[in-house]
């Protein structure tokens, strides 16, 4: 299915943000804005995972 359908892997994006990178940037320091990094780090995941997700459905519409 994969084959036909390659735009489905834009469904993995969040998951490799917010999970295979969490190990990666699960620390205080750097501060970024006044923020831990993982605070920022989880916010931009999630302000990037309904990108990913329109990414997807706008692949398999056409």
């Amino acid at each position: 299915m994969l084959k036909r359908r390659p735009q489905l892997l834009w469904l993995l994006v969040p998951y490799v943000v917010f999970l295979g990178a969490l190990p990666l940037v699960n620390r205080v320091r750097p501060l970024v804005l006044g923020l831990p990094f993982l605070f920022v780090w989880l916010l931009g995941a999630t302000l990037v995972t309904p990108l990913a997700v329109w990414m997807a459905w706008r692949g398999d519409h056409k």
